[in-house]
């Protein structure tokens, strides 16, 4: 059997994974979102997300 591996693009690191979430329109991997919960509002990286993260999308409801 032919195992396929499907890889998206994450928004923030913005490299090519298999495993992670998405919110709203963007996929975030699974060591990104670590790192965004571990990082404090104080750290340099904490503004560094916030910037990508401001590259969601909402999506429209149609109803």
């Amino acid at each position: 059997m032919n195992k396929s591996t499907y890889n998206e693009r994450c928004g923030i690191c913005e490299e090519p994974k298999e495993k992670g979430i998405h919110l709203y329109t963007m996929f975030i991997c699974c060591e990104c979102e670590h790192n965004m919960i571990h990082t404090e509002p104080r750290e340099e990286k904490y503004a560094y997300y916030l910037q990508k993260l401001k590259n969601i999308t909402k999506p429209k409801l149609y109803s």
